[in-house]
């Protein structure tokens, strides 16, 4: 499937075997059966705003003290993974519609988030060094 662009979810039924992000350009890169390398598409924030949902992958710069981020509702299944790459200060991260949590505070670079949206809202999955109220 050289050359190939997949829209929508991608399913293995093998399943993946890790998951890496580059230092330098801060793409993830999942490493999975299919033989290739399956690269998440990334967005970059600095500073406060909305955390999309069209990139599977949101690399955070902070630019001051509690920056107001937002993320709209998703669609089902949706995984969506932040990580705080620059620090310039912190970010308070409030989703729309989210399930038993208020907010997700990224302090320090490496902080990261990774959510899954569900017909109730947005889940928390796994989280590294993020506050989460």
């Amino acid at each position: 499937m050289a050359n190939t662009t997949f829209t929508g979810p991608v399913r293995s039924q093998n399943g993946f075997q890790s998951i890496t992000q580059s230092a330098t350009t801060g793409a993830v890169t999942v490493n999975s059966s299919f033989g290739k390398d399956v690269v998440l598409s990334a967005q970059s924030l600095s500073g406060a705003g909305a955390v999309n949902v069209t990139d599977a992958f949101t690399s955070l710069t902070t630019t001051g003290a509690a920056q107001a981020l937002t993320l709209a509702n998703g669609s089902v299944g949706e995984v969506k993974v932040i990580t705080h790459t620059v620090d310039g200060g912190s970010a308070v991260l409030t989703p729309t519609t989210k399930i038993g949590f208020s907010t997700i505070t990224f302090t320090a670079v490496g902080d990261t988030a990774m959510l899954i949206y569900t017909s109730a809202g947005w889940a928390i999955i796994g989280s590294k060094g993020v506050t989460i109220a």
